[in-house]
């Protein structure tokens, strides 16, 4: 189930709600019980590397950039 983030206005805590898809825009309550609290627009990182490092260079790879850039203009 999806999680959303919400931030309360009047006690400024931050706080999580999972709920689904469908109830994503649905107000919410702080812990702290104000109710004039707001959604958080989150980001979601999505990447290959599992070790945290970047990612090795392949062999035999040519500068990049579009056709010119990457050698394949004669």
């Amino acid at each position: 189930m999806p999680r959303y983030d919400f931030r309360c206005r009047e006690c400024a805590d931050t706080f999580e709600v999972s709920r689904p898809m469908s109830e994503s825009g649905a107000p919410a309550t702080c812990p702290a019980g104000h109710a004039d609290t707001v959604k958080l627009l989150t980001t979601v990182a999505v990447g290959g590397l599992s070790g945290g490092g970047r990612a090795p260079a392949r062999a035999g790879a040519g500068g990049g950039g579009g056709c010119c850039g990457g050698g394949c203009c004669g």
